[in-house]
């Protein structure tokens, strides 16, 4: 029994600790490798995450111990594989497992490389990205190389072609260009969820750069994507690269001068980019939520439990984001709320007092029935916000009604119009000789 009750006074502190959205930061993180050679050898990828409060958990990709959940619980709230040669996980991890665990709202990073194992790829096609098909095929530009000591045959690249989006790579612009060697990869169509957030040059291509071309390669110039990110529907948020490399310290530190360009950069664009990139991949930005849903008649504060067919009536919600440290209210003029019955009969866009608070204001539609409250907020690089109030709208009562309704003045204009016009009629009928 003392047993019992020491085990459990030990679990306390886990269980309050675990991650709430509330608390972004202070998460548990596996972090899978093929050699315990590459903790030190990306140190300064890890140290990044560490300085920012994740607790990081190394193991060996094939440790028969490893696991992501226990009782029912998952133990972390992310996943790191930088084990692209793994051909099998330890444990109980496969990719089902792994898909299982992004299906659950938590967060992934998957690196690979030219050696990259038929599972690493198949988790990347499950999230809507394909690597190359030809195993020996990496990616070449003869044009947009890195420029060094020795020229080599151009699989060293130097990228700048990132995204458009502060709030997916920070508002500070990222001067250098980054170093990638590696495979490249395309983007399932049938995918919207995938998005390019290093792409290569127009003039790359895929292929073996030690042997001949002899058909032209699947993947060439814009269309191949270095570095995709995903974000499902329940906003959990993968990363996939198709090197390991690019997280290494030796490319962190490494001076890089694009071919063609007369710029040399004492520091590569690496270790910013990634470090931003992984900000917005562990929800330390452009993470929301939705607080504080209230609706009610105009001039009062209570909501009711059903409406009039046009009543005045008011919508608020407060909207915060998280900036890594706390919640800081939400500014943007592109929330909508709907008022839906199979579809909307009303269509807002909210005002906001620039301190998280947005509200407007309208008329209940002259329909009656079963109503929603609906805020459908989707914007890239957001968390997206679905929320969704019942309400019932009923017509008038009996007794509600005007006593004379002004459309029907034409209608009663006509019906003492006759009564009038009997009276002559009948006046001049009687009394005339």
């Amino acid at each position: 029994m003392a047993k019992l009750i020491f085990v459990f006074l030990t679990l306390i502190p886990i269980l309050c600790n675990s991650f709430t959205p509330e608390k972004t930061s202070d998460r548990r993180i596996l972090v899978l490798l093929d050699d315990f050679a590459v903790k030190s050898s990306h140190s300064l990828f890890f140290k990044s995450l560490q300085s920012r409060g994740f607790d990081l958990d190394f193991k060996l990709a094939d440790d028969p111990k490893i696991a992501l959940q226990r009782y029912g619980q998952y133990l972390y709230d992310a996943l790191v594989l930088f084990s692209p040669t793994i051909e099998r996980f330890g444990g109980s991890i496969d990719a089902a497992a792994i898909l299982d665990f992004v299906d659950s709202g938590h967060d992934l990073i998957v690196a690979a490389d030219n050696n990259a194992s038929d599972l690493i790829r198949e988790i990347a096609t499950e999230c809507g990205v394909d690597f190359d098909e030809d195993t020996s095929a990496v990616v070449v530009d003869h044009s947009g190389y890195a420029v060094s000591a020795t020229e080599g045959d151009h699989t060293l690249i130097a990228s700048d072609d990132f995204i458009k989006s502060d709030v997916i790579l920070g508002s500070k612009k990222i001067e250098a260009p980054v170093l990638f060697q590696g495979i490249g990869h395309s983007l399932n169509p049938s995918n919207s969820l995938v998005l390019k957030v290093l792409s290569a040059s127009p003039t790359a291509f895929s292929a073996n750069p030690k042997s001949k071309l002899t058909s032209p390669p699947s993947l060439l110039g814009s269309s191949i994507s270095l570095v995709s990110v995903i974000q499902a529907r329940n906003n959990a948020r993968i990363l996939i690269s198709g090197s390991l490399s690019v997280f290494s310290n030796r490319f962190f530190n490494s001076g890089v001068q694009k071919a063609g360009s007369p710029t040399k950069h004492d520091k590569s664009g690496n270790e910013q980019f990634f470090t931003e990139l992984s900000k917005w991949v562990l929800h330390e930005r452009g993470h929301l939520k939705a607080v504080n849903v209230q609706h009610h008649k105009v001039g009062e504060t209570n909501e009711p439990s059903i409406y009039r067919i046009n009543d005045d009536l008011e919508y608020s919600v407060e909207i915060y984001e998280w900036s890594g440290k706390s919640w800081e209210p939400y500014v943007a003029d592109d929330v909508q709320v709907q008022f839906y019955m199979m579809s909307p009969y009303v269509l807002k866009t909210l005002s906001n007092d620039k301190k998280g608070r947005f509200f407007t204001s309208f008329k209940v539609p002259d329909v009656y029935g079963v109503f929603q409250f609906k805020v459908e907020y989707d914007r890239l690089g957001y968390t997206s916000l679905s929320l969704s109030k019942q309400i019932p709208v009923r017509p008038f009562r009996h007794n509600e009604y005007e006593r004379f309704i002004p459309a029907a003045y034409p209608y009663y204009g006509a019906a003492f119009s006759m009564m009038a016009g009997f009276f002559v009629f009948s006046a001049v009928h009687l009394y005339n000789k």
